[in-house]
């Protein structure tokens, strides 16, 4: 069997090649520099050794040219890298507008996935090629970790918040799926796979054997069932913020504040109501910390969604 070497796994994303760049250009600098300093010692401690011929008279006493270089050219080229490193990693989190979303829960020692058409998966994710995704995650325990190598995304997926991450896989096939968080016991087998489709493979795949309602359906369901609809909607008798097209409005609390609403905000009214009370309105809504699962938050979410808004598909 033929044995072949890669220094980077396997790239198959839109993204991964300017993030193989980036760290070959991070690695030949700092390496220059380290050689170009190890250089200049070895040389130095050679030619100037004790008992050597070296001229030593009239030793300059500045070298002002040399010093300027040796300060600027380094910090010219490590603030480079770190500009083109913030450039990526801000892109990593603003999903295009088309991304479609993925809700996951990771739990010891799994993860649970579904789409909006409401078909769920276990440590598996389908998804068509040359189509963003967008990754709306929590965890039910502890921290873990999504990272995909071959799509060179890793996120912390953390309880009682949510964290996110998107990518645009450029060629079909399976890729592996790690938490590369020390998570518990069953750590090291918490793992799976990304399987990217053809777009029409995935749409039949999608499409068949799911008989659970869409995520938003099965969202609104939980919306009354919640007693939500008895106060934020505009017939009730309740004086509530309304919620339809709330993700990605403008939002103006009573301590003066101002936020864009995404799916942590919503998270928060739900369990913490307290923590940001929107400007004109009472603070009279209860928490149902302990009464709702992340599922089921995650399910109103794209209700909610489902209602409109600046961030109608998939969120920024």
């Amino acid at each position: 069997m033929n044995a072949s070497f890669h220094l980077f796994p396997h790239s198959a994303t839109t993204a991964s090649g300017r993030y193989d760049a980036l760290f070959i250009t991070q690695t030949v600098v700092l390496a220059a520099v380290a050689f170009a300093v190890a250089l200049l010692i070895v040389v130095f401690s050679i030619r100037y050794r004790a008992g050597s011929a070296a001229d030593r008279s009239n030793a300059p006493t500045t070298a002002r040219g040399v010093e300027i270089a040796w300060t600027v050219i380094p910090l010219l080229l490590f603030i480079g890298t770190f500009a083109w490193a913030a450039y990526d990693f801000t892109q990593l989190y603003r999903a295009p507008s088309d991304s479609m979303p993925v809700f996951v829960v990771a739990k010891q020692w799994m993860w649970k996935l579904e789409h909006t058409n409401g078909k769920r998966e276990i440590d598996e994710l389908h998804v068509p090629v040359n189509q963003p995704v967008r990754l709306v995650m929590t965890s039910q325990d502890v921290i873990h970790s999504f990272y995909v190598p071959a799509f060179r995304i890793k996120q912390d997926v953390v309880p009682g918040r949510y964290t996110t991450i998107w990518f645009t896989a450029t060629e079909t096939g399976e890729f592996h799926l790690h938490c590369a968080e020390y998570c518990g016991t069953d750590h090291a087998a918490m793992g799976g796979r990304i399987i990217v489709m053809q777009p029409g493979d995935f749409a039949a795949w999608l499409a068949s054997g799911n008989t659970r309602p869409g995520i938003a359906a099965h969202g609104f369901e939980l919306y009354r069932r919640y007693g939500c609809s008895g106060c934020h909607e505009a017939q009730s008798s309740v004086h509530a913020p309304d919620l339809h097209g709330l993700l990605g409005r403008e939002v103006h609390l009573s301590d003066g504040r101002a936020l864009i609403a995404d799916e942590a905000y919503i998270r928060d009214s739900i369990l913490l109501p307290r923590k940001d009370i929107v400007a004109g309105y009472e603070p009279i809504m209860p928490s149902f910390a302990g009464q709702i699962s992340e599922d089921d938050i995650l399910a109103i979410i794209e209700y909610i969604r489902s209602t409109g808004g600046n961030y109608a598909r998939a969120g920024q």
